[in-house]
């Protein structure tokens, strides 16, 4: 398989190896998205668990004055998907936007509940993972909250991954919750 590192480098801290866990290996699906690509629909269910293999990706929700607002980013070697709705097998209240050309891995949610059982050191990744996302949102939260613009900015730039830097900056404006306007002076006032 061709991307067995970048699978093996997704779910650290497993000690993964081909020979004892190769039915996981096989499992997953590689996908080709085009930029502007829907690849969940808001209302949809969500029917796979993403490892991005190049590309962003973006989570967003249609607020009640019709505005794209983003959520959340994935990015070259993360997880992506909408979580809750793939979790609970419910419709998703978001979408996921593929905002440049992007390559996935997916695997199945059948093969992914099978993991847990075929797999017990999985119910480990899962628990670690699951802690990191509750964590990281509530802490997005609080900042969303009690900081101004600026400090989001100065934040989020300090801590952003090279490949967010390449898109449109309206997405990282709708991310930050401000306008493209106040991202774009910002931008300029720190360079």
């Amino acid at each position: 398989m061709e991307n067995v590192e970048l699978i093996k480098n997704a779910f650290r801290p497993l000690k993964l190896s081909l020979n004892t866990h190769s039915w996981f290996f096989e499992q997953w699906e590689e996908v080709d998205f085009s930029r502007g690509s829907i690849i969940t629909d808001q209302g949809s269910f969500e029917r796979y668990f993403y490892v991005v293999v190049s590309g962003v990706q973006a989570i967003s929700v249609i607020s009640k004055s019709g505005d794209k607002v983003v959520i959340g980013f994935s990015f070259d070697g993360s997880f992506t998907g909408v979580y809750d709705a793939f979790l609970n097998n419910s419709r998703s209240l978001y979408f996921l936007e593929s905002v440049t050309s992007s390559r996935l891995l997916r695997l199945s949610k059948a093969n992914y509940d099978k993991l847990f059982d075929k797999y017990p050191e999985f119910n480990y990744w899962g628990r670690i993972t699951h802690q990191n996302l509750l964590i990281g949102r509530v802490k997005r939260e609080v900042e969303l909250i009690t900081m101004t613009s600026k400090e989001r900015y100065d934040i989020f730039m300090d801590r952003c991954p090279a490949p967010l830097l390449t898109i449109p900056q309206k997405y990282l404006a709708s991310y930050l919750n401000m306008r493209p306007e106040t991202f774009s002076r910002l931008r300029r006032l720190k360079s």
